[in-house]
């Protein structure tokens, strides 16, 4: 029977997923329009002149270099005076679209001072912006230039007003000791009397700018011709072609700020101007202003104003800016006018043209803020004795009798003879000094020729300097004062150098300690050559001697008084290499010296640990080849070697394996059967190896069926092998042996004794002795007699088988194979150990126990038989050591 489901009841749904889709989608299109709306960009509209240069769709506008906007239609304006540039921004720059935004076209330009807008010959015109202040804008009128500072650009703009522009333009540089800091960016007339110059300075340079600074023009080329001489300037090749300003810095330390004004002037004279100071005088007797200052019938300044005080009348002067190292605290000043006397007129010009007023000068240092008294008669100074002096030079300068003594130009004295020494061997000048320059002369003063004409050449300009005429006809000389306070006594010499700079360098060398390096080479040094210390240089080379009878050299060094103290008992020197290369498994290691050193060689001064060296009690003036030496305080020795020998230089020196020294020199001698070597032992070796009977040998490489001998010197070829000597006497030079004395080599405590043969056969030196198969000693030299029949071999057993050996001992030759062939016995062989085959070899057998009675010394002598007889084996001492 068929069963009838039950039907199944579901609950409908009251949401479908389904319906997640369009909600997702209506979210999403309402987010692109939002993002869409907000970053549609910002319209503005920018007012040019006119439209060239401007394209829809193409200029774009860029702030530093990036596009923020894009031009989007032209459209002229309602007064038809320009067009109205319709400009679609970025919505990013909403924050700086405000009302002192400035927007102007770029474009390339080309000017005598330069290419601006260069970019713009590949991407086109565009408008650059400079954000700025004030309330939200999107109407702007385009400047007609660009700012005078750009986006970007720090530093200070000052105003310079000068009465004509001249050959100045916009980007005019801005020198500062002939450095460019900065640049003209705009002018602009000041009514119809003046031009104000705006200058902007970079940043790094405004610290230079100071409240009191004096600007100066540096345009073109400057041409001064007078009777004084020829001066011909320039600033730079810049200044020639596009002009140009110059400045100093003051004497204040108040910083410029922005839009600080200044005066332009024509030149540096004028810019930096003379000295001023006061005169006092209880009345105004002929002095006016314009009335001359006088030294020396050479106007030199005026009275530039005339004020009433309460005591009486004060002059404003001026003294002109080549002549104001003549005003100082204790000048003087008197008033001087025409001279009526019975022996007649003085000055009668004065007599129309009013007094003067005279000077003195001093020489204490100025004063600020300086004030003299107007005295109405010379002081009593004038009327002293003029100073006496020689001056004495190596050469005669071509001075005239009769030239002047000056000091800063000006004439304080004159020469009065000129004559040889006694000796011939100088030029002396007797010369006189007017009495108010006394006090000019101190210890340590001194004169140089003046040039009639100096050239000074360069990149930054040429310039030209010619004296007067005076010191092309006459010559002259010129006082170096010195700070000493003590004053040149009359009579005194005072020497005449060629120049400053040869002074300077006399003077430095009198600065300098003295000593005396010496090498065994020249080590690469020329005059001049510096000496470090920590890569500061301290010194520098004189001279360098070779003395032919030692083939050594001394080298004349000077350190400078101030590091002299670095030259102490423990200092040592050592010679520069130019570059010095380590390279190991931790990388390599490259020291350059500095170039100067580089190029003419160099020493370094350094110093050893005194606590190693305590009897060190002075400086060591050894010039060693490397640091390493010179630390170790290494001891130069000569090697007299074969002239087979192949030793070559750094070879080692080695006792038992050990590098105690190093070759530093080979050469072959005069007579081309030795060679000289030059070596260093170390420090702490060589007293041991500078002994008197101290051995020095070669080793080489020795091949043989036994093996090889010193078989590294295959890779580092020969080197020299040394034993200690027990002599006090030390000396520096030694003959090395071929191979090394076979008696040095025996142990203190081993037996020796000789063995005696007639041939020597597969027996060297080194060729064991065995007893029972086990070596106990060793073969440690031999020699032919003198008759020429024996040969002695000298050998040795080792201490703890000394026992073994007596005078009842027999020894026989263990080398080789031995075959014996008899018709009746048959053929016997004979061998030993494969090492005995090989390299040879000494048995011996002991009969008799070794006592006092029998017991060898080392001229105990046995012979060395050919084959062993059957007995020997047999032999048992019964009592052993």
């Amino acid at each position: 029977m068929t069963q009838i489901e039950s039907p199944k009841i579901v609950k409908k749904k009251l949401f479908s997923p389904i319906w997640l889709l369009p909600i997702v989608a209506l979210i999403l299109g309402a987010w692109l329009g939002v993002k869409s709306i907000k970053e549609s960009g910002i319209e503005i509209l920018i007012h040019f002149p006119s439209a060239a240069g401007i394209d829809i769709g193409k200029t774009l506008v860029k702030y530093q270099g990036l596009s923020v906007g894009k031009v989007t239609d032209i459209g002229i304006d309602d007064d038809l005076k320009g067009v109205n540039v319709k400009v679609v921004m970025d919505y990013r720059a909403d924050p700086f679209l405000n009302k002192n935004t400035l927007f102007w076209l770029v474009k390339p330009k080309a000017s005598i001072t330069g290419v601006e807008g260069l970019d713009t010959l590949f991407s086109g015109n565009y408008i650059a912006i400079q954000p700025g202040d004030g309330r939200s804008a999107t109407e702007f009128e385009a400047q007609r230039e660009a700012p005078a500072i750009l986006p970007g650009s720090e530093g200070i703009m000052i105003e310079l007003k000068s009465p004509k522009l001249g050959s100045i333009d916009v980007g005019s540089p801005v020198f500062f000791r002939q450095a460019p800091v900065g640049s003209v960016v705009s002018y602009r007339l000041d009514g119809n009397k003046q031009i104000i110059i705006s200058a902007f300075v970079q940043e790094q340079y405004a610290h230079l700018v100071n409240k009191d600074s004096h600007f100066w023009n540096v345009s073109g080329l400057k041409i001064d011709a007078s009777l004084a001489g020829i001066k011909v300037s320039t600033e730079s090749i810049a200044s020639i072609l596009a002009g140009g300003i110059s400045f100093d810095t003051g004497s204040y330390t108040e910083k410029a700020q922005n839009g600080d004004a200044y005066i332009l002037y024509q030149d540096e004279l004028s810019a930096i101007g003379g000295v001023h100071f006061s005169l006092i005088a209880t009345d105004n007797d002929g002095v006016n202003e314009g009335t001359s200052i006088i030294y020396r019938g050479i106007a030199i300044g005026e009275i530039e104003k005339v004020s009433l005080t309460d005591t009486g009348v004060q002059f404003s002067a001026r003294v002109e800016h080549q002549y104001q190292g003549l005003i100082t605290s204790d000048s003087q000043f008197w008033l001087s006018g025409a001279d009526l006397s019975l022996k007649g007129i003085k000055n009668l010009s004065r007599l129309v043209t009013g007094s003067v007023i005279n000077v003195l000068p001093g020489t204490q240092a100025s004063d600020k803020a300086m004030q003299f008294e107007l005295a109405s008669e010379a002081p009593d100074l004038l009327s002293q004795a003029k100073l006496k002096l020689t001056v004495v030079a190596n050469t005669h300068t071509g001075v005239s009798n009769g030239a002047q003594v000056r000091y800063k130009q000006l004439p304080i004295g004159q020469i009065t003879s000129i004559n040889l020494s006694k000796d011939f061997s100088t030029v002396e000048y007797q010369i006189e000094i007017l009495p108010e320059f006394k006090n000019l002369l101190t210890k340590g003063s001194f004169f140089i020729p003046e040039s009639a004409l100096a050239v000074d050449a360069s990149l930054a300009g040429i310039k030209v300097k010619t004296r007067d005429v005076t010191t092309m006809l006459e010559g002259a000389i010129s006082l170096i004062p010195s700070n000493s306070a003590t004053l040149i006594a009359p009579n005194s010499t005072l020497p005449l150098h060629e120049s400053i700079e040869s002074a300077q360098v006399l003077y430095a060398q009198q600065q300098m300690t003295h000593f005396t390096l010496t090498s065994i080479d020249g080590a690469d040094l020329t005059e001049g050559s510096p000496i470090y210390y920590k890569k500061m240089q301290i010194g520098s080379v004189n001279k360098i001697n070779w003395f032919a009878k030692t083939d050594k050299f001394n080298i004349d060094i000077s350190i400078d008084n101030k590091f002299v103290a670095l030259v102490k008992a423990n200092t040592v020197f050592w010679r520069n290499d130019a570059v010095a290369i380590n390279a190991s498994l931790a990388g390599v290691d490259i020291n350059v010296a500095p170039l100067k050193g580089a190029i003419n060689g160099s020493i370094a001064l350094g110093h050893i640990d005194e606590t190693a060296n305590p009897q060190i009690t002075q400086p060591n003036l050894r010039l060693y080849d490397t640091k390493s030496l010179a630390l170790m305080q290494a001891k130069v020795i000569n090697l007299i070697l074969p002239v087979s020998t192949k030793v070559a230089e750094k070879a080692a020196i080695r006792y038992q394996g050990h590098k105690i020294g190093e070759i530093s020199h080979v050469k072959l001698n005069q007579d081309l059967t030795t060679i000289n070597a030059q070596a260093y032992i170390y420090g702490q070796y060589a007293n041991h190896f500078s002994a008197s009977d101290s051995e020095y040998f070669i080793v080489d490489a020795q091949i043989s069926l036994a093996g090889i001998n010193a078989p590294e010197t295959l890779l580092t070829g020969p080197y020299i092998g040394v034993i200690p000597g027990n002599s006090l006497e030390l000396v520096d030079s030694f003959v090395a042996q071929p191979h090394a004395n076979f008696e040095a080599s025996v142990p203190k405590d081993a037996l020796s004794f000789q063995l005696v043969d007639d041939q020597l056969g597969s027996i060297k030196v080194g060729t064991p002795l065995f007893f029972r198969g086990i070596k106990v000693g060793q073969i440690d030299g031999y020699q032919l007699d003198k008759s020429g029949i024996e040969i002695t071999l000298f050998a040795h057993v080792n201490a703890e088988y000394s026992h073994l050996i007596n005078q009842s001992s027999q020894f026989w030759d263990a080398s080789g194979i031995k075959l014996d062939i008899g018709l009746f016995s048959g053929a016997q062989l004979e061998t030993g150990s494969l090492e005995t085959i090989l390299a040879g070899g000494i048995a011996f057998a002991t009969r008799d126990t070794t006592s006092d009675s029998n017991g060898i010394d080392a001229s105990s002598r046995f012979p060395l038989h050919k084959n062993m007889q059957d007995e020997w084996i047999q032999w048992q001492p019964l009592q052993t050591k």
